[in-house]
């Protein structure tokens, strides 16, 4: 890019930032002084060598967390509340006893469940004995077929009484039990929606319960992507049709790059008309417990073979009407404009998809134009804290 000096009372315009590079405007390479001509010095800038790492293709989506195992917790029975057992926002575990209902009712009930059972079993024990005299009678013909008939009756339905009261036991057992609400899953609890005192019906909402390990990143990829997955011809998916287990990276806010690693676990059965999306899920590891439902998450997910790649420092880059580019530092110490499409950052570093190639120099600091000679001091890519500080 040409910048033609603008002279107001002989004094030189401000020269042009952009990026991390200083462009220096158009001049003559000859300045006159005294009437003489002189040659202009080679300008000290800052420029670093590419740097060449195996980096896999990788696609960038944004989604949101959500527990494996979220649980509203309603009661199987009803009565008055009696007391809360928990900490709100606290962890709990499953079987944990979280509310408890007045039991005394169903206490009662189950006591005379029992005595019906008991008085079936007494009916049955005498229908039993009826019914071993009622054989030898009617072998004897002492009794008719019709009376040993009857006596065969009162057997089966007192046997059918017993089975009976023992369901009606079972029941009022199963109830009683149900006045201990307990925690059905492992995780964090939220507040109670009841409070102590208060009747309580059956299938209320009393609280929730959100499991914390490990937990879901559920995120929308594009159609190529999903292409890339969806068949099992090209390994991604198993003999079962589920998808494999590939490296996933996730980042949270605050998060520097994508430090968190997930497995992909799950790919929809179909993309949606209106968006061009599919939705797709991958298990995040939550160990130290801080993961809660609904954080934002950026998804890094590779999509190809690790390859060659270079990379450069955002420092280098520079911005114009055409589009992004870098000034290069051939062989005879000149500059040039080198037209680059970015892509992903990968550990600090820009990867390039194209423009550059392994062994280039490229500018980081300087008053730089295209087709200037230079004198570059070399620094490495890797630590821009360098490159701040070895200005020209």
């Amino acid at each position: 890019m040409n910048w033609k000096r603008a002279a107001v009372g002989g004094a030189l315009s401000l020269p042009l930032v952009v990026g991390g590079l200083v462009l220096a405007r158009s001049e003559s390479a000859d300045v006159s002084a005294g009437g003489g001509g002189a040659k202009m010095a080679a300008a000290p800038v800052v420029a670093a060598e590419v740097v060449t790492r195996q980096v896999a293709d990788s696609a960038e989506f944004t989604g949101t967390l959500a527990a494996v195992q979220s649980v509203e917790l309603r009661p199987r029975v009803g009565g008055y509340l009696d007391s809360v057992r928990f900490a709100e926002g606290g962890l709990v575990t499953a079987g944990q006893v979280l509310f408890q209902l007045d039991s005394r009712t169903f206490e009662a009930v189950l006591d005379r469940a029992r005595a019906d059972l008991r008085q079936a079993e007494e009916r049955r024990t005498l229908a039993e004995k009826r019914f071993e005299r009622g054989e030898k009678l009617v072998a004897e013909q002492a009794i008719s077929q019709g009376d040993f008939d009857v006596l065969t009756a009162e057997r089966a339905e007192s046997r059918a009484r017993v089975e009976s009261a023992k369901a009606a036991v079972r029941g009022a057992e199963v109830d009683l039990q149900d006045t201990r609400v307990r925690a059905p899953v492992s995780g964090r609890v939220g507040r109670a929606l009841v409070t102590q005192g208060n009747l309580v019906s059956t299938g209320a909402l009393l609280t929730t319960i959100v499991s914390v390990e490990p937990f879901y990143v559920y995120f929308d990829v594009d159609e190529a992507t999903y292409l890339r997955f969806a068949g099992t011809t090209s390994g991604a998916r198993g003999k079962d049709g589920r998808v494999n287990a590939v490296p996933v990276r996730v980042a949270l806010t605050g998060d520097e790059g994508f430090p968190r690693e997930a497995r992909l676990d799950f790919l929809d059965n179909q993309v949606v008309a209106g968006t061009g999306t599919a939705r797709a899920r991958a298990v995040l590891p939550n160990p130290d417990g801080k993961l809660t439902a609904g954080l934002f998450a950026r998804v890094r997910l590779e999509t190809g073979a690790a390859r060659p790649t270079v990379l450069i420092q955002d420092l280098a880059v520079g911005t114009d009407q055409k589009g992004r580019y870098v000034l290069v530092v051939r062989p005879d110490q000149t500059l040039e404009q080198r037209r680059v499409e970015l892509g992903t950052t990968e550990g600090g570093l820009r990867v390039v998809r194209s423009g550059l190639a392994a062994g280039e120099k490229v500018v980081l600091k300087g008053l730089a134009r295209p087709g200037m000679a230079v004198a570059p001091t070399l620094v490495a890519m890797a630590g821009s804290e360098h490159a701040e500080g070895a200005r020209p």
